[in-house]
């Protein structure tokens, strides 16, 4: 049995992952607890700290993989894409109120979007490419890859609260991560689950007409 396939090892992976995103959810809450910042800041910070819970929480509550990808590679490229937009949260943040709004609107639609995507994906989320099962309901009749899209709405909420030319480029190369993510995660999919050619033949990956 391989590190990647062994219970334990998932566990403990699931564990640290779940405890990162609670700990920004606490860093995020305390700030709002200080009542420091003005009332569209704290909409905002508000948003992210009930979606850095609900990553945490999804984390946790996944189920166990059929398949994971092999190399060092996606592994390196789902961990740095899960983790590194996440980490803009400890960087000074913005206390003007028009990207302060755009940021909550940005990070309620993600979110939106995100739960309507899992009520169909259900316990296969995951970080780490892996295959569970080919879910075809909901927003994935019309795309492979709602909830990477989801997400990255999300990050750009983020990055408008903390907006500065580092976290600008943070953001730029998080999609070029995700881009690989998606490749690597499609080619486990092809080669585990027979029935994902023919699905994939007909979805956009991304954005419709576009990718």
């Amino acid at each position: 049995m391989t590190l990647s396939k062994n219970p334990s090892y998932e566990w403990v992976m699931q564990l640290l992952g779940s405890m990162w995103f609670t700990l920004l959810a606490l860093c995020v809450a305390i700030r709002i607890g200080s009542f420091i910042d003005p009332w569209p800041s704290l909409l905002s910070s508000f948003c992210l700290a009930v979606f850095y819970m609900l990553l945490a929480v999804l984390i946790m509550t996944r189920s166990p993989a059929k398949a994971h990808a092999d190399g060092v590679l996606p592994r390196v490229a789902a961990f740095v894409g899960s983790y590194l937009p996440w980490t803009i949260s400890f960087f000074g943040k913005t206390e003007q109120a028009l990207p302060n709004l755009l940021s909550t609107a940005c990070v309620l639609i993600g979110m939106i979007m995100m739960l309507i995507t899992i009520r169909h994906l259900g316990r296969s989320f995951s970080l780490v490419p892996q295959a569970r099962s080919v879910v075809q309901t909901g927003p994935y009749r019309w795309i492979k890859h709602p909830l990477y899209f989801a997400e990255e709405i999300v990050i750009v909420g983020v990055v408008l609260q903390y907006l500065t030319p580092i976290t600008a480029l943070v953001l730029v190369l998080h999609i070029g991560v995700q881009v690989c993510r998606i490749l690597y995660e499609e080619d486990l999919l092809r080669r585990t689950c027979p029935e994902y050619s023919s699905y994939e033949a007909s979805r956009w990956r991304l954005v419709p007409y576009v990718w």
